[in-house]
């Protein structure tokens, strides 16, 4: 069965649902139904900067707390959503944080965590003021998947800016209603 996991890393209010998310829930609302989906908003997770350990210690303890919740839905996934608006060309921060604990996560002695991505696909939704400036972070996405040999399902863009301006982008509303099943 499959199991969506949408990575949210807006970091607006949260009682606003940013321009990124709403475009991401317009394309999970075509999901088959019996599809599955976990929602996690990573700038309200207690996710602790990464510390680079690869060249002194070798390996890395299984995480704890927030960071295990995180690890323990990415390998429950069949599918990983990043719904990840474009902050200045790039990944938000807590977004760029989860990607970057992947290098330890594929240090836990018998986690086997690049094996098991291999398995997953992996999507990105965003939304920008400008589709030619969110290119550098899909870019990064693309040869994030590529180096863990996840099959990159694709890309949905919106045009996003202040509060509600992807509502107004008809032709990201019709793409996101597609989306997963062109995934496939």
């Amino acid at each position: 069965m499959s199991h969506h996991l949408f990575l949210v890393a807006s970091t607006r209010e949260p009682d606003h649902l940013g321009n990124t998310e709403w475009l991401a829930r317009q394309a999970a609302a075509a999901l088959p139904a019996g599809v599955s989906q976990t929602w996690l908003h990573l700038a309200q997770m207690s996710l602790p900067p990464f510390v680079d350990r690869r060249h002194t210690a070798g390996t890395y303890p299984m995480p704890e707390g927030d960071l295990r919740t995180l690890l323990d839905a990415t390998m429950a996934c069949t599918d990983l959503v990043l719904v990840s608006p474009v902050y200045w060309y790039s990944f938000p921060s807590s977004l760029k944080t989860c990607l970057d604990h992947w290098s330890a996560w594929l240090r836990v002695p018998g986690l086997g965590f690049k094996d098991a991505m291999a398995q997953k696909r992996m999507h990105v939704i965003t939304t920008s003021g400008d589709r030619a400036k969110a290119q550098p972070m899909l870019d990064s996405a693309r040869l994030c998947a590529q180096f863990l040999g996840m099959p990159y399902a694709g890309e949905l863009w919106g045009k996003g800016g202040p509060p509600d301006a992807v509502r107004a982008d008809a032709a990201a509303i019709a793409q996101a209603e597609a989306f997963f099943r062109i995934a496939r």
